[in-house]
């Protein structure tokens, strides 16, 4: 945490904003003072804190009920970095934590790592030694890969739905990548729940580039605009520059490359007063580019513009 409390103990041209918005069953904050969070609204919600692609730093986290991490645990995937991470993840005081793993995480993708390890390592990491690491009930951390799990937040409180995957689109080769024609393969698993956590973001949200180009999954955006009952949240990450918020409104005229029937009727339906909506959030935490200074002063990993996303969902939300 050394970066950040040292931001805050010396004059810095590095400030952080406010930036907020409300939907029909929640409240979003992206932008925040980290030394005085938004106060917690209350019982009757439940606050979700999204990190994502945080490789190996630490830095301060708000308190809440839940915590999600959508993967790029490490730099390169080795156990002292992973180490790190869990370190941290543990100490934190969040009740329930839940992650996955992202492209840089090699050894979590045993199958493809056995093959490729001498690309990025000198010496081959234990992937058993890694997946007990992160996947160990002792953590109090749940680690998901193509996976479904329910919880709740509080005793007594709602049960609440999440699926964690952790692939992404062709990037170079690397980790938990697939080709154009396996994304179907991969995105078709994914069922309804009541939050979505993926490393790699549907196409043409939060997924823009430095170079301007939308780098997101078609096949999972087909996917999801498929479903009668879409997430409540999409938490993913990868695209370090497009973090950020967004409310994505679902109706009968979403890109879909078999529209389906039932989730047309559904949201069509006369009786239905709104459409479903989902929460999307890319929460890449580790600056980028140029966007990882201000003003000629470097932007710490959860810094301004990074921070972790704050989501206050009503326990009576319904998808």
């Amino acid at each position: 945490m050394t970066s950040l409390v040292s931001l805050f103990s010396r004059p810095s041209p590095l400030q952080f904003g406010k930036e907020s918005f409300n939907t029909r069953n929640a409240a979003v904050h992206t932008a925040y003072d980290p030394r005085h969070p938004p106060p917690h609204p209350g019982p009757l919600w439940t606050r979700f804190v999204c990190l994502s692609d945080t490789h190996s730093e630490t830095f301060q986290v708000p308190p809440g009920d839940v915590l999600l991490h959508s993967g790029d645990l490490s730099r390169l995937g080795t156990y002292d970095q992973l180490k790190i991470t869990m370190d941290w993840l543990r100490s934190l005081p969040h009740p329930v934590k839940i992650i996955i793993a992202g492209n840089h995480d090699f050894p979590l993708h045993e199958s493809w790592y056995e093959t490729q390890y001498h690309v990025f390592h000198r010496t081959k990491e234990i992937p058993s030694r890694i997946r007990e690491l992160v996947d160990n009930e002792s953590n109090g951390i749940v680690y998901l890969q193509d996976q479904k799990h329910t919880f709740q937040a509080k005793d007594g409180g709602r049960e609440w739905s999440v699926y964690g995957s952790p692939w992404q689109p062709w990037f170079h080769g690397w980790a938990f990548n697939y080709t154009p024609e396996e994304a179907q393969a991969h995105v078709s698993l994914i069922p309804e729940v009541d939050i979505l956590m993926t490393h790699g973001p549907p196409s043409t949200i939060l997924d823009t580039t430095l170079t301007n180009q939308h780098v997101g999954c078609p096949e999972l955006l087909a996917h999801l605009s498929r479903m009668p009952k879409p997430p409540l949240i999409h938490c993913f990450g990868h695209i370090h520059e497009a973090h950020g918020a967004i409310v994505h409104v679902w109706d009968a005229n979403d890109q879909a490359t078999e529209p389906n029937q039932f989730a047309t009727e559904e949201r069509s339906n006369p009786g239905d007063k709104q459409p479903s909506e989902t929460i999307m959030v890319n929460a890449a935490n580790q600056p980028i580019g140029h966007m990882a200074f201000s003003r000629g002063v470097h932007i710490p990993c959860g810094g301004p513009g990074f921070q972790p996303v704050i989501i206050d969902v009503l326990d009576s939300a319904q998808r």
